[in-house]
């Protein structure tokens, strides 16, 4: 009996000494220009203070040892130390305040830096101290979770570190940090094959699994915004993922409490064998404009990345070029959240006009004009001077398809075909896999996707 006593009595101080969630640790990032948030556990009633950067607050734990303090919004710097004080000290060193983005979705999201075309180069030259990154191991739950299941702690980037960081989000922070010079930080919280349905949060018709584990646990912490890729397990959809994407785009603000945050997402690859079908909406086609749809929820951005999987590797469900992918998904931020100038998307459909036997199409985004473009590997896209746009369909009110004549004239198209004497409506690259498709504003971006019918 003495021998239990003595071994309850010396297992007691471990559970009343205060402690903070998995995610902070060593190297991590804090949100700039945002309050503050470190909360934690202790006994109950237990004393706590909480100091960074000559700033300090103090509280008490709860009736069930929970704690939460407030401390005043920071500007980008570095090499900071956490302090938090209870019956015992905890100290973090080497944090870094900068912009905190989550990256979410399945595999292409999680595919590593270094499984990526050019990532020999890349992770040489990672040298990049003010990019940290920090992974969420795969765990689901039936109900919201309060520690995030993280897999080890953050992680400096450097050549040793990079080649296990996301390749988009890496690209990403990369590119904002060349551009602004602001420290960016990356969670990276996905799962390979999943839908999007266990991504959303209770509160709107999700199925939360995930949501509940990997996301969930992280919403007290203050966030710059989110990157999203995903959509193939979900790929035999159309509105209905537009419905889900509103869904967890308007849970994931409304849980993190700091407004309509950025929202950036990756529309879908070409993928699979190649359809000469003019009417297309084979496989992903809905899908991806389900995706464009999107576009209309506030503060949201796509990138387009048809143009990044070569024939030759269509069979590949997880394109190696993540590079535009990453880079193209900064665009959007570059213009939107660090006040640069520059185009964030290619040309999207606007309007549609009958003119003497003529489809003529305008476009939102024309950026510095409309081109036809063709692009190798992860070089930028350039103009094809020679070339004529292809994946263009006609139909006349009969609702056939046939291929079709598409010309730029003054930046906006028209679209013909000698079997349509009458046409109605127009598609492009409304297939799996639109090979070939090739219309870009000069700015070097693709179009997306479009169909101008509703059949």
């Amino acid at each position: 009996m003495i021998l239990v006593a003595a071994a309850l009595v010396s297992a007691m101080p471990a559970s009343a000494d205060v402690r903070l969630p998995k995610i902070f640790t060593d190297n991590m990032m804090l949100q700039r220009g945002q309050p503050v948030r470190v909360w934690g556990w202790a006994e109950a009633g237990e004393a706590v203070s909480v100091a960074l950067a000559g700033k300090t607050a103090a509280t008490k734990a709860d009736d069930k040892g929970e704690w939460k303090v407030e401390l005043a919004a920071l500007k980008a710097g570095d090499k900071l130390e956490l302090t938090v004080k209870g019956k015992n000290r905890l100290s973090l060193k080497n944090i870094l305040v900068g912009d905190l983005w989550v990256c979410s979705g399945q595999s292409n999201m999680e595919m590593s830096l270094g499984q990526c075309l050019g990532a020999a180069d890349d992770i040489k030259a990672a040298d990049l101290p003010k990019i940290r990154f920090i992974k969420i191991n795969k765990v689901d739950s039936p109900k919201p979770e309060t520690d995030a299941p993280v897999a080890g702690s953050w992680q400096v980037c450097s050549p040793a570190t990079a080649g296990g960081f996301t390749a988009v989000g890496y690209y990403f922070a990369r590119e904002i940090l060349q551009k602004t010079k602001v420290p960016i930080g990356i969670i990276d919280t996905n799962w390979g094959g999943t839908r999007i349905e266990p991504w959303i949060s209770p509160e709107c018709g999700g199925t939360s699994g995930l949501y509940n584990a990997m996301i969930h646990p992280l919403v007290p912490l203050p966030i710059k915004g989110a990157l999203w890729y995903q959509g193939e397990s979900n790929g035999d959809e159309g509105d209905t993922y537009y419905e889900k994407m509103k869904s967890l785009i308007g849970g994931w603000r409304q849980q993190w409490k700091v407004g309509d945050f950025p929202f950036y997402y990756v529309q879908l690859a070409s993928y699979q064998g190649v359809s000469e079908e003019p009417a297309g909406g084979n496989g992903w086609a809905k899908l991806r404009e389900a995706q464009t749809k999107s576009l209309t929820i506030p503060n949201t951005g796509m990138a387009v990345i048809l143009d990044t999987v070569p024939l030759a590797a269509a069979g590949d469900i997880h394109p190696k070029n993540k590079y535009d992918v990453g880079a193209r998904l900064a665009r959007w931020a570059l213009a939107r959240d660090y006040g640069q100038k520059l185009e964030v998307s290619g040309p999207l459909f606007k309007a549609l006009k009958i003119e003497g036997g003529k489809a003529r199409l305008a476009f939102d985004h024309l950026g510095s004009g409309l081109m036809v473009g063709k692009k190798d590997g992860r070089s930028p896209a350039v103009e094809d001077k020679q070339g004529k746009l292809k994946r263009f369909a006609i139909a006349g009110a009969d609702k056939q398809w046939f291929w079709a004549d598409a010309v730029i004239v003054n930046n906006t198209l028209t679209v013909s075909s000698p079997q349509v004497k009458a046409p109605v409506a127009v598609r492009y690259a409304y297939q799996m896999n639109p090979d070939g498709a090739n219309l870009y504003n000069r700015d070097g971006l693709p179009a997306s996707p479009f169909r101008t019918d509703a059949w």
